[in-house]
Parts: structure tokens; C-alpha cells; sequence
């Protein structure tokens, strides 16, 4: 078995190895740590024991089908399902079942377009979550003003570092690579290293702890990223 994943993960369920490392090596790119399976049996095992954050399901499968996986992982999770098919009129079908996936694509398809559908799914579901009530570790965000409240204290801050800042803080514990940050707080595309993220995060714990000496929030990950862990209480440090 293989080890837990510590970050959300985008498994690609696909029996076909030459389709799955093409759509693996594409869904990289675009910042996304994945995870590929070629056995329906072997899908549901994994992501009990693994972060899971959408599943790319292909219909026909050895071991156990995609119909019947897609079922039983909606019947105890909210994990976005992409399903894949090759046959078109089996989409009117799946749809008229109800099984609870959240979009179907037709092969052949273009990885670019199962790229796009991924980002689509993810950011509305992002977008629907409800933002982070942070009263009890004292923090609050002016996104306007640019500004960050800690323990009633105001921190002016940078565009990017107020981009950088919410994208960890609306998702505390969650570990974010430095290309999903850069995807995040990057906007027009230009082209910059990874380690322009360590340095805003330098900048930024500078700051914070300027103002709240030792309350180390943003922790890194080694090897990995960066994730807010809220940890500040009202007592004087």
C-alpha cells in the first residue's frame, strides 16, 4: 500500500497507463500533487487512508466499476468525482442515475480540458466554503484597507502577502506546495521561481511576529509547503 499522502491529493482512477501518465503529468503541472490507480478495487481502501482532494474515475474498470465506486464513495463523502466514459450516450444515463458525480467527460478528451474542469470543480467548492471565523485565535482580514489584526494589533501588508496570508488562513491545517501558492497569489501569469514564495513567507512571519512575538502561525512542511496553524491565544506572551 502506499504511504499516506499529507497533502489533498488528486486521484486518477484509469487502467489505461499511457492515458493515466499523460493526464498525471498534466494535472502536475497545473500545481496538483496526484496519485494513480489502475484497479477499481484498490480505489476506495485509498482514500480511507489517504487526503483526497477530487477523484478522476474512469467508468470501466477491473476489480470493482466506476459506477459502483462513484456510489459508494457519495454514500460517506463529499470528495468531488469527476467521471470519465468513452461512450457519449452513456452521459444521459449516469445523469438520469443521480450518482452523485459532480461532472462527466468523454473520451477522447484533451488534458487540458480535464485540467480546466478539475480547477473549475475545485475553486467553486473553495468558494462555497464558509469563511474561518478566526474570534478564537484573536486574527481578523481587511482585504481592502490590506490590512491584518492580530491580538488588536494592525499589520499593514502587500497585496501578495494579504493574497498569501487569506489563502492559508481560510484553510487552517491545510498544507499548500509552493506552486499551489503561486497559482493562488499569481494572477497574470507571469513567470517566477517557487522560491519567491519563501521569500513572502519570510517577509510576512517577520511581520506577524513583530506584532505577535512567537505566535508562529505559518508553519513549514518540510519538503512539502507551507499551511496557517492558528495557535495564538489572548494571554500576554
Amino acid at each position: 500500500m502506499a504511504e499516506n499522502t499529507a497533502v489533498d491529493t488528486i486521484l486518477i482512477v484509469e487502467d489505461e497507463p499511457d492515458l493515466a501518465t499523460l493526464i498525471e503529468e498534466y494535472v502536475q503541472a497545473a500545481g496538483y500533487p496526484t496519485h494513480v490507480i489502475g484497479n477499481g478495487a484498490e480505489v476506495e481502501p485509498w482514500i480511507k487512508n489517504n487526503r483526497t482532494a477530487l477523484v478522476l474515475l474512469d467508468l470501466m474498470l477491473p476489480g470493482k466499476n466506476g459506477l459502483d465506486i462513484c456510489k459508494s464513495i457519495r454514500s460517506n463523502s463529499a470528495i468531488p468525482i469527476i467521471i470519465t466514459t468513452a461512450k457519449v450516450e452513456e452521459v444521459d444515463r449516469l445523469l438520469g442515475l443521480e450518482i452523485g458525480a459532480d461532472d462527466y467527460i468523454c473520451k477522447p478528451y484533451s488534458p487540458r480540458e480535464v485540467v480546466a474542469r478539475i480547477k473549475t470543480i475545485l475553486w467553486r467548492l473553495n468558494r462555497s466554503k464558509p469563511p474561518l471565523n478566526n474570534s478564537a485565535v484573536l486574527i481578523s482580514l481587511d482585504t481592502e484597507k490590506l490590512q491584518l489584526t492580530i491580538k488588536n494589533a494592525t499589520v499593514e501588508l502587500t497585496k501578495i502577502e494579504l493574497n498569501l496570508f487569506k489563502l492559508l488562513f481560510n484553510e487552517p491545517g491545510k498544507i499548500f506546495s509552493r506552486q499551489q501558492i503561486l497559482d493562488n497569489i499569481y494572477h497574470d501569469y507571469r513567470i517566477v521561481s517557487d522560491r519567491t514564495v519563501d521569500s513572502h513567507i519570510k517577509k510576512l512571519r517577520k511581520k506577524l511576529n513583530d506584532t505577535a512575538p512567537n505566535s508562529d502561525i505559518i508553519k513549514s512542511i518540510y519538503g512539502v509547503g507551507y499551511k496557517f496553524e492558528p495557535n495564538l491565544s489572548d494571554d500576554n506572551d
